[in-house]
């Protein structure tokens, strides 16, 4: 019986939540981890590339209204944004364009429709989780379910048909170059790219800032993303989405979890309980979810 009660009691504390950790604790965490301390800012291009490889998926920008690594903060430090274009942490944006054309990573607007930078180890995840079929011409079937904007039907039709363009072309071959159109062009081009049917894959000199994007169709530029995402489920690829977030941040919970990636309950608890119960996660008392090595042991 002694042993018996030993067991129930062993039980019940796995059951109860883990003591939240300490604010500056989870600080300490994220500053390691978003490489915004001193020691750890990137200097280089590779590191750069080794950063969103060892993040899985990261902001270019400092996002609002939620905690992220971004490659600026990384770079620059915890500060904001300069209008100075002369700032020496702007040797991001050539980072960046230099790394385009070259399948190392995928960037488009992605997570809220914003910038983002992802690993190509991550981006089936995402692929997996997205509207996509696999077919380059599957915008078609999301615009007759009224899932795209005819002008987002018009621009991936234009790139499935004439190829890469750059956005000047672009926005003229799909008919939306008058300037009452131009909203209506960016809102297509950022549905298209959270959907992942498109994204920029170089700079060109065009136009009066003789700056701008080339897009092309995801599957074009990375055929191998359709075969690597085929045998993930949503759960796997939540989880997997999941992990890479919550080891970035260390602690966080459902609500933030909502606002990155646009998921609702029913799909992100499942997912969190599946890598409590295999030891990747740990819910704590505030009903925050945690990586194992920031609780300290019983």
């Amino acid at each position: 019986m002694e042993g018996e009660s030993s067991r129930v009691q062993y039980d019940l504390e796995r059951m109860m939540p883990e003591p939240t950790p300490s604010p500056s604790t989870i600080t300490d965490y994220r500053r390691y981890s978003f490489r915004t301390s001193p020691d750890r800012r990137l200097s280089t291009l590779l590191d750069a590339e080794q950063f969103v490889k060892e993040r899985g998926f990261l902001f270019f920008w400092p996002p609002k209204k939620i905690d992220f690594p971004s490659l600026w903060a990384a770079v620059a430090g915890e500060r904001p944004v300069p209008n100075n274009n002369d700032d020496p942490a702007h040797i991001t944006w050539r980072w960046k364009d230099s790394m385009l054309p070259d399948r190392r990573w995928y960037y488009g607007k992605l997570l809220r429709g914003r910038a983002t930078l992802v690993s190509l180890e991550a981006l089936p995840g995402f692929y997996a989780l997205s509207p996509r079929h696999g077919d380059l011409d599957d915008f078609t079937e999301a615009y007759r379910a009224g899932n795209l904007t005819h002008e987002a039907n018009g621009i991936a039709r234009v790139l499935l048909e004439e190829g890469p363009q750059n956005s000047i072309q672009l926005r003229r071959k799909a008919g939306l170059s008058s300037p009452n159109a131009k909203s209506r062009f960016a809102r297509g081009l950022t549905t298209l790219q959270k959907g992942l049917w498109i994204l920029p894959i170089g700079v060109v000199d065009a136009g009066t800032w003789h700056y701008a994007f080339e897009y092309e169709l995801l599957d074009r530029w990375l055929p191998e993303i359709k075969e690597g995402a085929r045998w993930l489920t949503d759960q796997a690829a939540r989880e997997s989405l999941l992990q890479h977030a919550i080891e970035a941040l260390g602690c966080t919970d459902v609500h933030a979890l909502k606002l990155l990636f646009g998921w609702q309950n029913h799909q992100l608890i499942p997912s969190l309980q599946q890598l409590a119960d295999s030891g990747n996660l740990h819910q704590v008392q505030d009903q925050r979810w945690c990586v194992p090595s920031l609780l300290k042991p019983r």
